[in-house]
């Protein structure tokens, strides 16, 4: 078998196309891979592009979204603020209530802003307060480059040796994915020098889906804060961020959440510290009172809750493009997408094994609970070479150094015929 896990999800699945394409039948929420734009080779036929972990694909709509505020700025000029269909003062706004739904928050708790690691340096600088004695922070050993630079420069920034100061969370010798247990006991031996756990929810690398409730649990046990980093998360799991009791978290929305590259990001502080005025931060002007924001000359009033954490009014294109797509998570509901991204990626996973090829192992925990929709691919010798044919036959996956091709059927967009095909596919080439 090609997993790591002793997990063993019970399943009807079946092998031949009639089985996937009874499932694309069966599927209540295939009619929204009509809103997307499939990318297409020059014969018109789709890609199969699994590569939604890395840049989701442009619901239709977006060009429509985009298209109203551009014509409110040639109608409107500035006054557009105001008189826009969807007035550009408080646009944030409407983006609010759909993707705290998404993370399993309160709408106090969320907002969209900037980009992942701005967010992330900005949360630290309240959430980060080291002491000479307590300043450590963790992370995981194979965490996404971005998170490690983050915490590294936020460590030096406080005077800190952040080669001392930065605690790898590590799998296991001769193991792929990370055991809670291990991070219990760097707790119980170094947890009165850490001041704060940042961890990614859904590894980039393995697809490991983390228990961020016991993180917190964890982390709070020994007084210290708790952030998660959803960029892989978001759109893809049901986090629960406000039960999970986090303190903060941060996600970008051009991955799952289908907003464009580069596009804005989430970000998310618990409602238990939503009126602590005391809490250090980076301020702008668009975390003062709304009320007299515009009297330019008060002293700082801070927002209670997550808007206080903004600096800046927002770039509305950006967010037109993030609203066309939370539409359409408000529509479907994140129930029914994990609903059919168990069964999609359970499918995926079955077809893999049954190829019985040890050229190849699935690194991804079996556990549909301990992972999104993404399987992670490990191709022995690995020199590239099987992605590169994979992609010159426009089937759109990623590769990951050293040795793993990335796959994510996003149950939005993709069907169970392009599982099939994706891995008759690597069959073949596996074979050649």
């Amino acid at each position: 078998m090609l997993t790591t896990q002793n997990f063993i999800q019970l399943t009807n699945y079946k092998l031949g196309l009639d089985f996937a394409r009874e499932q694309d039948q069966n599927d209540a929420i295939s009619h929204y891979r009509n809103q997307f734009h499939i990318p297409k080779d020059k014969h018109g036929n789709d890609w199969l592009y699994f590569t939604g972990n890395s840049l989701g694909l442009q619901p239709k709509n977006t060009k429509k979204y985009i298209q109203q505020e551009l014509d409110d700025w040639a109608d409107f000029g500035v006054e557009g603020h105001f008189e826009a269909k969807n007035p550009w003062m408080p646009y944030h706004e409407f983006l609010t209530d759909s993707m705290a739904k998404i993370v399993g928050a309160k709408p106090i708790e969320v907002v969209v802003m900037n980009t992942l690691t701005t967010n992330l340096h900005l949360l630290m600088v309240s959430f980060y307060q080291p002491t000479k004695t307590k300043y450590k922070i963790v992370i995981e050993s194979d965490a996404f480059p971005s998170d490690r630079y983050a915490v590294q420069t936020q460590l030096e920034f406080h005077g800190f040796d952040a080669n001392e100061g930065l605690i790898e969370w590590k799998p296991r010798k001769g193991e792929e994915l990370l055991n809670i247990e291990d991070l219990e006991a760097i707790l119980n031996e170094q947890g009165d020098e850490i001041a704060l756990l940042l961890i990614g929810g859904v590894n980039y690398y393995t697809g490991q889906y983390l228990d961020i409730k016991k993180i917190a649990e964890l982390g709070h046990t020994k007084n210290c804060m708790v952030g998660i980093d959803l960029a892989h998360g978001a759109g893809n799991i049901n986090p629960d961020l406000h039960n999970s009791g986090v303190d903060f978290a941060a996600w970008c929305t051009y991955k799952y959440l289908n907003s464009g590259p580069g596009s804005l990001a989430g970000l998310f502080v618990h409602e238990k510290h939503a009126h602590n005025t005391k809490l250090k931060r980076f301020a702008g002007w668009w975390s003062h009172n709304k009320d007299t924001r515009f009297n330019m000359r008060q002293p700082l009033d801070v927002i209670p809750g997550a808007e206080g954490w903004q600096l800046s009014n927002p770039p509305i294109l950006s967010m037109a493009a993030i609203k066309a797509s939370l539409d359409m998570f408000n529509e479907v509901g994140m129930d029914a997408l994990r609903k059919k991204s168990e069964q999609l990626t359970g499918y995926f996973e079955f077809l893999l094994n049954e190829l019985n090829n040890d050229q190849i192992k699935i690194i991804t925990p079996s556990n549909p609970n301990e992972r999104g929709c993404q399987l992670s691919i490990q191709v022995k010798n690995a020199d590239k070479s099987l992605h590169k044919k994979l992609t010159e036959a426009h089937i759109i996956t990623d590769w990951r150094e050293p040795d793993v091709i990335r796959c994510a059927p996003v149950p939005l967009y993709n069907t169970f015929e392009d599982v099939y095909r994706m891995v008759e596919k690597l069959k073949t080439i596996l074979n050649e």
